[in-house]
């Protein structure tokens, strides 16, 4: 028989206080449990709700510029669009197709109209009848001048021949060889003499003026002659429609080879050398913004600026259109009626107390917030200000440094207190 090793053992005593020691750990940890279970049923009791933190965003309330600005959308569109018309009745011959890309000054279409080109062959001949009305009158002027010329300078010859038969009488008048009667006659030779070349050279300058100003009649109607073929062959001119820019074809409003009344749309050229921004912009934004405005673009692969330029006088479906050009060269890439979006820069407003923007402002009008206090949500009366696409202005209910829940609140239900859970 195998003995076992009880008679080895040994009874040891436990050591004075342990057991008390034990007891007040035991009491310590009781006591930390009841707290805590006490707080929890405190801050059950005091809140009407109980939410998880992860479904809150919060945001903290500081100070610093508030930049107002809008958020629209708009569409690329060109800024030079032009539609070509048909100039008078006319039989259409299209030289390109919608989408063709064309140069300035290459032909886009030809008219044919009988009736301007008639116009222009009369207009041609009256004009080289004018013409040749003028070289007559130059030709007829010059003879005039002549024959006026002419006659002034017989006149002085008589003059002077009377003068001279005078001086012969009176050089003998004093010895009697000369009658005095035929020397009275000379004397009255010599007056009528001088009447009619000073007669004959008045003549002379009046008919000198005379044909002047009707050869600057016949001049008067060569220019307007030339002005009135001009205008006809520029009407002729414009059967054939050339492209005023550079661009592509947008549409034809006509078919090929049909007849068309004037002023019929016939095309429309997109110029895409010069590219602007149509926004939308609601109603509610039109009072704070004006002409010269600053603008952000983006337009998917980048970010460009520009200022407005244009706004529409009428609100369509609660908005107003609005054109913004590009600050300096427009960006590459850009197609015809491209959608983006844009932010409009309305003003700027330094050591402003404001709050990051979420669902809270349109929540009850923007009127309450929760203010988040040691794990409590209270609903607390505020006063928004300005807005922004990012921000909004506090002017009162709130101070620098409150935490408040920014979005999420739709579960509240606008319960006075919340309790959010961690």
């Amino acid at each position: 028989m195998i003995r076992d090793t009880s008679s080895q053992d040994a009874v040891i005593a436990a050591p004075k206080g342990q057991f008390t020691k034990r007891r007040i750990v035991i009491a310590a940890a009781a006591v930390v449990l009841l707290a805590a279970g006490w707080s929890v049923i405190h801050t059950w009791r005091g809140s009407d709700h109980s939410v998880n933190a992860s479904r809150l965003r919060i945001a903290e309330v500081g100070r610093g510029t508030l930049i107002r600005d809008a958020a629209v959308n708009g569409r690329v569109v060109a800024a030079v669009s032009p539609t070509l018309y048909a100039p008078s009745l006319a039989t259409v011959t299209l030289k390109v197709h919608a989408g063709d890309t064309v140069k300035k000054g290459d032909v886009l279409a030809v008219l044919e109209s009988p009736d301007l080109s008639d116009a222009l062959k009369r207009e041609q001949a009256a004009y080289a009848q004018t013409e040749a009305d003028v070289a007559r009158q130059r030709i007829l002027a010059r003879k005039q001048k002549l024959l006026a010329q002419r006659d002034a300078d017989t006149a002085e010859i008589d003059r002077v021949s009377a003068q001279r038969t005078l001086e012969r009488y009176d050089a003998v008048a004093n010895e009697g060889a000369v009658a005095k009667i035929e020397y009275q006659r000379a004397k009255d030779a010599v007056n009528s003499a001088v009447i009619r070349a000073k007669h004959a050279t008045e003549a002379s300058a009046l008919e000198n003026d005379n044909v002047a100003l009707e050869l600057e009649s016949k001049i008067k109607q060569l220019d307007q002659q030339r002005s009135t073929l001009s205008n006809a062959q520029r009407r002729v001119d414009e059967l054939t429609v050339r492209a005023p820019v550079d661009g592509f074809i947008g549409t034809l409003s006509v078919a090929d080879r049909s007849v068309v009344p004037a002023n019929t749309p016939l095309m429309t050229l997109v110029d895409l050398s010069r590219l602007e921004v149509e926004l939308e912009v609601p109603e509610t934004y039109v009072a704070d913004i004006g002409l010269g405005m600053n603008a952000e673009v983006n337009y998917g692969t980048g970010t460009t600026t520009g200022k407005l330029s244009a706004l529409s006088p009428e609100v369509v479906k609660n908005q107003v259109l609005a054109r913004v050009r590009f600050n300096g060269a427009q960006p590459a890439g850009l197609r015809q009626n491209q959608r983006l979006t844009a932010r409009l820069l309305i003003d700027e407003k330094p050591n402003t107390l404001m709050v990051q923007r979420g669902p809270f402002v349109e929540s009850e009008g923007g009127r309450y917030a929760y203010v988040v206090r040691d794990g409590i949500a209270i609903r607390t009366p505020i006063k928004l200000g300005a807005t922004s696409v990012s921000a909004v202005e506090i002017l009162g209910g709130l101070k620098q440094g409150d935490k408040i829940v920014v979005a999420g609140t739709e579960t509240f239900e606008n319960a006075e207190r919340v309790s959010i859970n961690q």
